[in-house]
């Protein structure tokens, strides 16, 4: 008893120690060069006039600004671009399949679907479960290294929920409902690091999770790895796709295949219903991203990622399913779902 209480002591200590370093959200560890500090009680000027050696020049233009190679890969770095399993596996040309874990559900329910070989990631389902961010903490903590990768759909694009999910860990970032190419550009900004996205770089735990996957590198390698999946749910979704499937970063789209029958009025297999998927399916295409669906979708042309695992494969252990808030059922001919 006395080893194990040790052992988790120890694993807290470390646990901490890495936070409290990772909190320091300016990266810094000492006062920086004496020279380029402001006089005391005086104006710098620095707005309107850079230092000698700067590589912006002129008044300070945030449109103009040059981004810098802090976040390069140095120089000689053996550190693979690539270790999201699931990206990899993508850019392969595989497909990847999921299960979905409620966000109230328990870590053993979470790592039984996790282990499972036939699930590449985790659909943690926020959108339409009970859960907390603190609920899904401790889901993802407790096996973050199994075989399927971490993995949420949120409520909506933001800042807040997709910093919780990136912080805590996601490679898998789901965002339902996009119906602008506004929401799409937002859904990107706060997943990626700059310069592609607006992501912050506070405290987290993503970095004891994929830092040694990523040979050290994981803030140089993070935007490359991260998949970012819109859901097209709606027709104003349908009418601006183009400029949705042109945001830079995204990953890939989901076509929703019963909430396009709740907004269309038409049922799956109808001509109408099927122009929609078909809509989805070419805008994938043309802008060479990955389009997902249902599962029950793994042999129609194209599709790559599912929500759901490979058909016949069934559930695995814990029966964790698609949960509450499946809207990938694909069923032939099935109803439009009632609003989500």
């Amino acid at each position: 008893m006395k080893s194990k209480l040790l052992a988790a002591a120890t694993c807290a200590a470390v646990s901490f120690a890495a936070s409290a370093a990772m909190a320091q959200d300016d990266g810094v560890t000492n006062g920086g060069p004496q020279q380029f500090y402001a006089k005391k009680g005086a104006d710098s000027g620095a707005f309107a006039k850079p230092f000698p050696g700067a590589v912006n020049k002129g008044a300070f233009n945030m449109k103009a600004w040059k981004y810098g190679p802090a976040g390069d890969m140095p120089a000689g770095s053996t550190a693979p671009k690539l270790w999201n399993p699931a990206m990899i596996k993508l850019r392969n040309g595989g497909q990847l399949f999921s299960a979905t874990v409620n966000s109230d559900s328990t870590p053993e329910q979470y790592c039984a679907q996790a282990n499972v070989e036939t699930n590449d990631f985790i659909w943690t389902e926020l959108q339409h479960a009970a859960g907390t961010w603190h609920d899904i903490d401790n889901m993802w903590k407790a096996c973050p290294h199994a075989h399927a990768v971490p993995g949420v759909r949120i409520p909506v694009e933001n800042e807040m929920d997709e910093q919780h999910a990136t912080d805590r860990g996601a490679l898998v970032v789901v965002i339902p409902t996009v119906r602008t190419p506004e929401e799409a550009q937002r859904s990107a900004n706060w997943v990626f690091f700059p310069p592609l996205g607006h992501r912050s770089a506070g405290s987290n735990v993503t970095g004891t999770y994929w830092n040694e996957m990523a040979g050290g590198q994981l803030r140089a390698t993070y935007n490359d790895n991260l998949i970012l999946i819109n859901m097209i749910e709606t027709l104003d979704g349908i009418q601006n796709i183009d400029k949705i499937a042109s945001v830079k970063g995204l990953t890939g789209l989901f076509a929703a295949s019963s909430d396009l029958g709740n907004f269309s009025g038409y049922r799956q297999g109808t001509p109408d219903y099927e122009r929609l998927i078909n809509i989805v399916h070419d805008a994938t295409l043309k802008h060479h991203i990955a389009l997902c669906g249902p599962s029950a979708w793994a042999t129609r042309p194209d599709f790559n990622c599912f929500q759901g695992g490979p058909p016949g494969a069934g559930r695995g252990p814990g029966g964790a399913g698609r949960g509450r808030g499946g809207r990938g059922r694909g069923d032939a001919a099935a109803a439009p779902a009632a609003a989500q």
